[in-house]
This record gives C-alpha cells, sequence and structure tokens, in this order.
C-alpha cells in the first residue's frame, strides 16, 4: 500500500467516524446507520447490540452532544482496528460522561464502514468499564 493509498484509507475512516458523531448529535438514525456494515453491532452496558436494535437503543439513549477525538487506526489491507476518545455532553443539564469507542472497520463497495463499536466509559475513580449491564431493556426473544 502507498503512502496515498494508507493517507486516503485514514481520512476517509476520520470522516467515517466525523459523520457517527455528527449524526448521532443531530439525532439523524438514517445517517448513524449508514456508517454500520449491515452485520455491525455496538456494544455497551454489558451487551452487544446488533443493527437492527439502534433504533430502539438511540432513543432510550440521553441526547447531547457527541464530541470525539481523532482516531488511533491500524490499517491491514481492507480491515482496520481503531480507538477513538469521546466527551458526551447532555443538552439539558451539561452533564458530561468521557470514555473511548474501540471499533473495526470494514472496507465495503460503499467505502470504509464500522463493523464494531464498542465504549468504555472511564469513571471518577479511575475505573474503566462498559457501564451498568442492562441500562437499556430490550424485549426478551
Amino acid at each position: 500500500m502507498t503512502t496515498d493509498e494508507t493517507t486516503a484509507d485514514l481520512v476517509e475512516i476520520q470522516q467515517l467516524l466525523a459523520r457517527y458523531a455528527v449524526t448521532i448529535t443531530r439525532g439523524d438514525l438514517d445517517g448513524l446507520l449508514a456508517v454500520f456494515t449491515p452485520d455491525g453491532s455496538y456494544s455497551a452496558f454489558g451487551d452487544t447490540y446488533p443493527l437492527a436494535e439502534f433504533p430502539a437503543l438511540v432513543a432510550a439513549a440521553p441526547k447531547g452532544l457527541f464530541l470525539t477525538g481523532t482516531p488511533a487506526v491500524e490499517l491491514s489491507g481492507d480491515t482496520a482496528t481503531g480507538t477513538q476518545p469521546l466527551c458526551f455532553v447532555e443538552h439539558t443539564t451539561h452533564e458530561m460522561r468521557i470514555g473511548y469507542y474501540n471499533d473495526t472497520y470494514v472496507r465495503t463497495a460503499d467505502g470504509w464502514r464500522l463493523r464494531t463499536r464498542a465504549m468504555t466509559f472511564i469513571r471518577r475513580s479511575g475505573a474503566h468499564d462498559s457501564g451498568r449491564p442492562h441500562a437499556f431493556g430490550r424485549p426478551a426473544v
């Protein structure tokens, strides 16, 4: 892979992650779903949620600003992994939550997409965890 190809891939992934932050901040569910592969998933709160459950998950989540930092990305052909810092500011109280996402990405016919995104919260105690289990209830299957 040439330096130009590597740079183009990194910029495309950074733009993908910017779209994630902007669409979720704006409440644009269609835009948010578009940054994932159809088999994509999000992990937090002690569980993993497939893309089909995103509408309910997003509806139940607090609203506010998703402020993300530049991701650290490791490219490997048509796949990649990365970590991206996050500061979430709740819109009514301006209370913050901080942490980071651990991601996997895949190059698709439509460009780079998130395959998995896992949230890790950083607590005031200094602990790093994925949140309270069952913070989001989903129907029993």
